[in-house]
């Protein structure tokens, strides 16, 4: 598996926290930024995450800013991303065993190192079952498809 992630100022914190993480798991991962405090604008970090883990070029990827929240919606207006703002373990586990999330947003100023850790290990560690839950996927891959047209 390989990871792209990136935060902006109000995450670089977290963020840091969890490439520490992802070396303890040794998972092979891409940092994109920012590597400052000083305020910066999320989409500018969280577009070519999204991008390049819509693209194929990553597995996954993770996003950190104050709440989660402007890098979540950013992300999700990539075609191909569904990315999931989470903030306990149980969302974490059911956003991968439903809705096959490829990206995870999180929020530095709304939760801990050590949840944010926890949510992190499980999100990469669970599969999608697929199943009951394909066909609600492929609806929304299927509209995706239909704004190209």
């Amino acid at each position: 598996m390989k990871v792209a992630i990136a935060s902006d100022h109000g995450g670089k914190r977290l963020k840091d926290e969890l490439l520490s993480l992802l070396d303890e798991l040794h998972i092979a991962y891409e940092d994109f930024g920012c590597s400052c405090e000083t305020s910066v604008d999320y989409p500018d970090y969280a577009l070519p995450v999204a991008e390049k883990v819509a693209a194929g070029v990553f597995d996954r990827g993770i996003l950190v800013c104050g709440t989660g929240i402007g890098m979540s919606i950013a992300a999700n207006k990539v075609k191909g991303i569904r990315c999931a703002l989470v903030h306990d373990t149980f969302s974490a586990k059911a956003t991968r065993q439903h809705n096959d999330t490829n990206m995870l947003a999180l929020g530095e100023r709304v939760i801990g190192p050590g949840l944010a850790r926890d949510i992190v290990k499980i999100w990469l560690e669970e599969a999608y079952e697929g199943g009951r839950h394909a066909a609600r996927v492929g609806k929304i891959t299927a509209y995706e498809a239909q704004e190209e047209q």
